[in-house]
C-alpha cells in the first residue's frame, strides 16, 4: 500500500440501508468502499478490483457469507474476512475458521466497533503477509503461531459462551436452573465441586439448595463460607482466591475457590460457589469471567420463568411470614416441624434418597403443617380432645398447605409431599385415601417422623408417650398406617441412637 493511500474495503449485505450507512461512514474516514448485495455480486467485484478486507453477512440470497468466505480463501488467502451475524453459533465458527474468517461481529454492529475491528484486522493482515514472505524465518513462524493461538482462543471463547447461552435458553424450571448452574461450573472450569446458595433479606444465613457432585465441606469450612457469602450480600462483588495460601480458618484441602452472586433485578438472590479440592490446575480470571457470564444468563432465565413477577424476590419472605404467623399462634408447630425435618432427613439418607430428595424433605418437612394457618384458633389451640367435627376440620390442613405452596408456583414435588403426609399405607388416610406406593416415598418417610415426634411430645390435652410404647405403636402400624420398609429403617436407626427427639 502506497504511503497516504487508504485500503479498499468490500461490504456485503442484502440490506441496502446498512450498505449506505457503512459506505458513508468509512468513505468519510478515508477508505475506498465497494458494496455488494450478495456473494455473487461480491465475487464479480473481487475479480476486477483489489480488495484489502471484506465484511460480509452470513444469510444472503444466491451466495451466502460462508460460501463467499470459502471462495475468497481459495483464490486469495491474504484477504481477511469478517463475518457479521445476528446469531453467532459454534457451527458457523468451526465451518468458517478454515476459510479466512478472522473475526465475528454480532448485529446490530456499532460503527465505531467496526472501525476498531477493521484497524485490527488490517494490522493482522499486514503481519500475515509478512509471515507469508518470511515464513522460513523463525520470527515469522512465531508471529504466525501467535495469531493462530489467539484465533483458537477466540474460537474456544465463542464455544463456551454459546454453550452457556443455549443451555439456559432451554431450561423449563427454576430448580433446573440451579442444578444446571452447579453442573456447568464443573464442566467449563477446573472446579471439583460447586454449590448454589439462596441468600435473601428474609433468611438469616445462606440456604444451600443444590450441590454437585454429592460431597460436602467440613463443618469449619462450611461456617467460613457462610460468613463469606453473607459478606457478598453486602457488596454484591464476585471474588476469586486463585490459590489458597493459608486463608485464615480454611482447610488446606480447598486449593482454590470462587463465589459469584446471582442478582434478580439488581438484588442479591443467591450465590454460586466453586471449589478446586484436588489436582494442580487453579481457577483463573477467565474462569471467573465464564462463571459470571453463566450466572448472569441463569438470572435472566429465572426472570423469564417468573414472567417478570416478584415471586422469587418475595418467596422466602412469604413462606417464613406464614411460619411466623403460625408460630405466634402455636409455638409447638414450628418446633415440631423442625424436629420432623431432622428425623425425616436421617431416615431418608438411610433409605438411599438422593441429595435432591433430601433437599425436598428439608423444605417439605419445615412446611408440612403450614396449612394449619387456615384452621380456626378454637380448634387448633383447643386444650381438650377434639370432637369428630373438629377433627374433620383439622384434616383439611394438608390440602390447605398444598394450596399455599401451589399458589407460590415454585415447589411442585414439595407440594405433593405436604399434601400426602397424612395418607396411610392401607388407604385409610386423608385427604385422598392413597394406598401403598401411590403415596410418595418422601410422604411415607415424613409420616412416620411426624407421628413419632407427636407421640414423644407433651401436649395440653395429654402427656408424651414413653419411648417403648412409641416404638411398639409404630411397629404395630407397619403395613397399615406406615410403609413396612420405612418402619424397619426407623427402628434400626432408633436402636443405633440415630433418632433423637
Amino acid at each position: 500500500m502506497n504511503s497516504g493511500e487508504k485500503e479498499k474495503i468490500l461490504f456485503v449485505d442484502d440490506e441496502e440501508n446498512i450498505l449506505e450507512v457503512v459506505r458513508e461512514y468509512f468513505e468519510f474516514k478515508g477508505y475506498t468502499v465497494a458494496t455488494a448485495l450478495n456473494g455473487l455480486e461480491a465475487v464479480k467485484i473481487l475479480e476486477n478490483e483489489k480488495i484489502d478486507c471484506c465484511f460480509t453477512d452470513i444469510n444472503m440470497p444466491e451466495m451466502d457469507g460462508i460460501q463467499l468466505s470459502e471462495h475468497i480463501w481459495s483464490n486469495d488467502n491474504t484477504i481477511p474476512v469478517v463475518i457479521m451475524t445476528g446469531k453467532p453459533t459454534i457451527d458457523y465458527t468451526i465451518k468458517t475458521i478454515k476459510h479466512g474468517v478472522v473475526d465475528f461481529l454480532v448485529k446490530p454492529v456499532n460503527l465505531n466497533d467496526m472501525e476498531l475491528c477493521l484497524e485490527r484486522v488490517l494490522n493482522q493482515r499486514k503481519l500475515f503477509i509478512e509471515n507469508i514472505l518470511l515464513k522460513k524465518e523463525v520470527e515469522g513462524k512465531k508471529r504466525l503461531e501467535k495469531l493462530t493461538k489467539q484465533l483458537q482462543e477466540k474460537v474456544d471463547d465463542l464455544r463456551i459462551l454459546n454453550k452457556i447461552i443455549s443451555e439456559f435458553a432451554e431450561i423449563g424450571s427454576t430448580k433446573d436452573v440451579f442444578r444446571r448452574l452447579v453442573d456447568m461450573a464443573t464442566e467449563i472450569s477446573p472446579a471439583d465441586m460447586s454449590k448454589f446458595y439462596v441468600i435473601n433479606r428474609s433468611v438469616n444465613k445462606p440456604f444451600e439448595t443444590t450441590v454437585y457432585p454429592e460431597s460436602s465441606l467440613t463443618d469449619s469450612d462450611q461456617s467460613l463460607f457462610e460468613e463469606l457469602l453473607m459478606n457478598i450480600t453486602a457488596d454484591g462483588v464476585p471474588f476469586l482466591v486463585s490459590e489458597n495460601r493459608g486463608v485464615k480458618g480454611l482447610s488446606e484441602d480447598i486449593l482454590s475457590f470462587m463465589c459469584i452472586p446471582l442478582k434478580i433485578r439488581d438484588k442479591i438472590f443467591g450465590v454460586l460457589t466453586a471449589y478446586v479440592i484436588k489436582g494442580s490446575v487453579m481457577f483463573s480470571e477467565k474462569d471467573l469471567y465464564y462463571l459470571s457470564v453463566m450466572v448472569q444468563n441463569a438470572a435472566q432465565a429465572i426472570e423469564n420463568l417468573a414472567l417478570y413477577e416478584n415471586i422469587y424476590e418475595n418467596l422466602f419472605a412469604t413462606l417464613y411470614g406464614f411460619v411466623s404467623v403460625l408460630n405466634a399462634r402455636d409455638s409447638y408447630t414450628q418446633q415440631h416441624s423442625n424436629r420432623v425435618t431432622d428425623i425425616s432427613t436421617v431416615v431418608g439418607r438411610e433409605l438411599g434418597c438422593t441429595a435432591e430428595e433430601i433437599d425436598i424433605l428439608n423444605v417439605a418437612g419445615r412446611l408440612h403443617d403450614i396449612g394449619k394457618i387456615g384452621i380456626r384458633d378454637e380448634i387448633l389451640l383447643k386444650p381438650d380432645k377434639l370432637t369428630k367435627e373438629e377433627f374433620e376440620k383439622i384434616k383439611e390442613h394438608p390440602s390447605i398447605g398444598a394450596s399455599i405452596i401451589k399458589n407460590l408456583g415454585f415447589w411442585n414435588r414439595e407440594l405433593d409431599i405436604i399434601k400426602c403426609h397424612h395418607e396411610k399405607y392401607d388407604g385409610t388416610g386423608y385427604p385422598d385415601g392413597l394406598k401403598g406406593d401411590d403415596i410418595p416415598l418422601l410422604s411415607r418417610i415424613l409420616s412416620i417422623a411426624d407421628v413419632y415426634d407427636a407421640l414423644a411430645s407433651d401436649r395440653p390435652y395429654r402427656n408424651r408417650m414413653d419411648e417403648k410404647s412409641i416404638l411398639e405403636y409404630l411397629q404395630q402400624g407397619s403395613g397399615t398406617q406406615f410403609d413396612p420398609k420405612v418402619v424397619d429403617i426407623f427402628v434400626k436407626l432408633y436402636n443405633k441412637g440415630g433418632i433423637t427427639q
